[in-house]
C-alpha cells in the first residue's frame, strides 16, 4: 500500500462516504449500495479501489462478502499527517 494510492482512493466523495458507512461495522456490497444512486458495478469498482488501497478488507460468509474498515492504514495516514504538521506524536 502506498500513500499515493491511499490518497487517490480518499479523493472520491463516494469512497469517503463508503468509509463513513463502514464506521458502524461490516456491511455487504448490497447494503452499501442501498445508500447510493449508482449501479452495483460502480459500487463494486469503488470497493475494489478501497481494497487495493488497503483501506478496507473483506470477509466471506456463505454467499455474502462483508466489508470492514482497515483502521491500521487510517492510523498510519493520521500519523503521517501529524508528522507533516510538526505535531509531537510521541510521549515525552
Amino acid at each position: 500500500m502506498g500513500l499515493q494510492q491511499t490518497m487517490k482512493a480518499l479523493a472520491d466523495p463516494t469512497r469517503r462516504e463508503i468509509l463513513n458507512l463502514l464506521k458502524s461495522g461490516p456491511l455487504s456490497a448490497g447494503e452499501i449500495g442501498q445508500h447510493f444512486d449508482i449501479t452495483a458495478a460502480a459500487i463494486s469498482r469503488h470497493l475494489s479501489l478501497l481494497k487495493e488501497a488497503d483501506l478496507i478488507s473483506d470477509t466471506r460468509e456463505g454467499k455474502y462478502i462483508f466489508y470492514q474498515l482497515n483502521v491500521s492504514v487510517l492510523e498510519e495516514l493520521l500519523l503521517w499527517i501529524s508528522d507533516l504538521k510538526g505535531e509531537d506524536t510521541h510521549d515525552r
